[in-house]
């Protein structure tokens, strides 16, 4: 059984007047629609205003279609939209309609006219339609060619705006998203399954949403590359139009900091002689990455959380608010929920660059992509240096064989492969890399994992940047605090071995106490020393 039929469309204020005889020679589209012999229309809801302007025409109209089509039911829906080309307002209207007309697609069948109404008008009418707010197909009517003593009918054609129909279109949109999930990769055809997923994942992320985006993985793992690599891609769809500005935290101190992050007035500090922009201003537009989030300190992660809250800052020294409109992507090696706990970050910052987190697997968790990115690697210096290099057979075998064995650490990661290649490639200057040259970049590399690195007993406490600002005094005294504590079950106890001497001297002993304070200086705490 044939469902009825409802077509929704705007009065044609120009296009569907006519008057006198001489009208039926004239093409009217709406009209139109009721005179096509293979189209049986059984409602019309023509879209008015409640104007004098368009009374003419809609009641020529009206007469004319019982006319031609009798059985076809014209209902006049009046909005009240004051300008027809003022989007906000005709979307408001139809949208309201859309949701209150009784629509049943499942008893009646519903098209949705486009030739008539403002442009504004047509396109919201799409957009309902593609959002199925109107759950129509489109029909676009169309004017014929000229011929005496024949009525101008003119001609149709239904649009169907599901797209998952057509093969090619679907086609492309697939290509689309494999280009995008390509670009991520930096073409490499890398072959870890949860890899692959995983950016599959920060494509769609990308493409969709404006949050902040945080990078976890280890130091050469990838993170300052694919942060470049999805600006490449959002830039490539027209979703921004701002420049990429990367920062790695740890280089900033001080005043410095600040004035780097958010800029300076002029004398905002000695030596600030003239008024700087700052990076958050500069990425106004684009993408912002922070590189090494977690060496930022409280002050800055503080203006930070309001830039990125709100869009807005005070460079350092001004009282003239800047704005900016930035997409933020934060990187780490660091844990920063333990850096939270420790109060060296803060939470509500975290909290507000977390929405979307991804941690980067090191090259040892991704064996299967040891030999993509190889090959990658050769292929990139190949083009830089404008010269082929490549393996011989057995060279690449041995190399393999020992990349992906128990003994190669890879504890740099990427950084380490890429080295390793451009180490390769520079004793080979005919371009063949050899089994020989192959042999000693293994031994090279065995050394480089084998020896022991003297372990820093301030790094898991400080950051970088803190420890760049210790004078070499600071530190060896804080290392001897440290190594006292060591063991110590309480800051009592820590404090009657460190201040055994003095304390004989007072009355009253406060080891506790100067300790505590001692320890503060540094940003430290006694249950933060892993006793």
């Amino acid at each position: 059984m044939t469902r009825p039929l409802t077509i929704f469309g705007f009065l044609g204020t120009v296009l569907d007047q006519g008057e006198g005889p001489g009208r039926w020679d004239r093409w009217r589209p709406t009209l139109s629609l009721a005179q096509q012999e293979d189209l049986l229309v059984d409602r019309l809801v023509i879209f008015r205003s409640g104007g004098k302007q368009e009374e003419r025409t809609a009641a020529t109209l009206e007469k004319d279609l019982r006319a031609v089509s009798p059985t076809t039911e014209l209902v006049w829906q009046f909005h009240d939209i004051q300008d027809p080309w003022d989007f906000e307002q005709v979307f408001s209207w139809l949208h309201g309609f859309a949701r209150t007309y009784p629509m049943d697609p499942e008893k009646e069948e519903f098209l949705v006219h486009i030739s008539t109404g403002t442009h504004v008008e047509q396109i919201c009418l799409f957009l309902l339609t593609e959002s199925r707010h109107f759950p129509a197909r489109m029909i676009q009517t169309s004017p014929p060619k000229r011929r005496r003593g024949k009525r101008s009918l003119g001609t149709y054609q239904i649009i169907d705006l599901d797209l998952s129909q057509y093969d090619s279109i679907a086609a492309r949109f697939f290509e689309e998203s494999q280009e995008g999930t390509s670009l991520l990769k930096s073409g490499i055809e890398t072959r870890s399954q949860t890899f692959n997923q995983k950016i599959e994942e920060i494509e769609q992320v990308a493409l969709l949403s404006d949050a902040p985006i945080l990078l976890l993985g280890p130091t050469g793992a990838g993170k300052s590359r694919l942060a470049r690599k999805i600006y490449e891609l959002k830039k490539g769809r027209r979703l921004l139009a701002g420049p990429f500005v990367e920062v790695n935290c740890a280089t900033l101190h001080g005043d410095h900091a600040m004035s780097g992050l958010f800029g300076h007035a002029r004398g905002a500090y000695t030596g600030a002689l003239e008024e700087r922009k700052g990076l958050l201003a500069s990425a106004d537009g684009g993408i912002l990455f922070l590189d090494e989030i977690g060496e930022l300190g409280k002050d800055e992660q503080t203006m930070l959380l309001r830039a990125v809250e709100e869009k807005r800052f005070l460079p350092l020294g001004s009282d003239q608010e800047v704005e900016s409109d930035f997409q933020l992507i934060a990187g780490t090696n660091r844990d920063l929920y333990q850096e939270v706990q420790r109060g060296h970050f803060r939470q509500d910052l975290l909290a507000r660059i977390n929405l979307w987190t991804f941690e980067l697997p090191s090259l040892k968790d991704r064996w299967e992509d040891i030999e993509p990115n190889l090959d990658y690697e050769l292929k990139r210096i190949s083009n830089q240096r404008g010269q082929c290099y490549r393996f011989n057979k057995e060279a690449r075998g041995r190399y393999l064989d020992f990349a992906l064995s128990a003994e190669a650490s890879w504890s740099a990661n990427f950084r380490d492969l890429s080295a390793s290649m451009t180490r390769l490639c520079t004793l080979s200057p005919s371009g063949r890399i050899q089994l020989e040259a192959v042999q000693k970049e293994i031994a090279r590399l065995r050394r480089a994992w084998s020896e022991p690195t003297k372990a820093d007993p301030l790094a898991s406490l400080l950051s970088p940047s803190a420890l760049k600002e210790l004078d070499p005094f600071d530190r060896f005294q804080l290392e001897g605090v440290l190594q006292m504590c060591k063991g110590t079950k309480s800051l009592s106890e820590a404090g009657r071995l460190l201040f055994s001497k003095s304390r004989e001297k007072k009355k009253k002993a406060n080891d506790a106490d100067r300790l505590r304070k001692y320890l503060q200086k540094f940003g430290l705490r006694f249950q933060d020393l892993g006793n």
